[in-house]
């Protein structure tokens, strides 16, 4: 009987394989690659903003607590944004005719109300609530970063499920005692896990459930 394949076949057959293999784990990679690049998180992404609003000088050199402005984060799911009667507390006074405060003379004039970027901005599909992650201890800088020393707020976790989990999974290592809440200079201390795990008991918090689906899945 005639033989079938040449002699080399199986060689090439292997070399397909091997290839495949190859090519796969490079796409699989570079997708990987794309999907934590700032192209699709924004992270470390200064976005155009209405406003140049800045934290570090509001919040950095000002001293301005977080909640003067966002007044509802400790009762709400949401954050909040200021209206521009918070602004105009201040600017009515201070940098009352800046170029740069137009949008929000115009926005006080009309009454429309100033049309922010949204930066930290989760999948509708993802149940969020502010006023229970400061009621069981994390503070605003833990997902927002240092954003007191920033000009142009920008956004610096990429909220992927997996950075989540991260303390969702050890709460101890980021809990801080509630007085710290909305201090941005707060850094973990050595003890850090130590005093986590008590803060853990003191808050309630259910280690347990959190990395249960539907804790965040609703």
């Amino acid at each position: 009987m005639a033989q079938v394949f040449r002699p080399g076949a199986d060689i090439l057959v292997r070399l397909m394989v091997v290839g495949g293999g190859i090519a796969a784990g490079a796409a699989a990679l570079m997708g990987w690659v794309v999907y934590s690049s700032p192209v699709l998180t924004q992270v470390d992404i200064n976005r155009a903003q209405p406003v140049p609003f800045s934290h570090q000088r509001h919040v950095g050199g000002n001293a301005i607590d977080c909640r003067f402005c966002h007044t509802s984060v400790e009762e709400s799911p949401f954050a909040g944004i200021p209206p521009t009667e918070t602004c105009m507390t201040c600017h009515s006074q201070v940098l009352p005719d800046a170029p740069l405060l137009q949008p929000v003379r115009e926005s006080w004039k009309t009454g429309k109300p100033i049309v922010w970027t949204r930066l930290n901005d989760l999948p509708d599909f993802v149940y969020f609530d502010h006023s229970v992650h400061i009621a069981k201890g994390v503070g605003c800088t833990t997902c927002h970063g240092a954003i007191d020393e920033m000009p142009l707020t920008r956004k610096v976790e990429t909220l992927h499920m997996s950075w989540c989990l991260n303390c969702h999974r050890a709460p101890e290592k980021f809990l801080r005692p509630k007085d710290r809440i909305f201090d941005v200079d707060w850094e973990p201390p050595a003890n850090q896990v130590e005093q986590g795990k008590r803060l853990v008991e003191e808050y309630g918090v259910t280690v347990g459930q959190l990395t249960n689906c539907s804790v965040c899945h609703r």
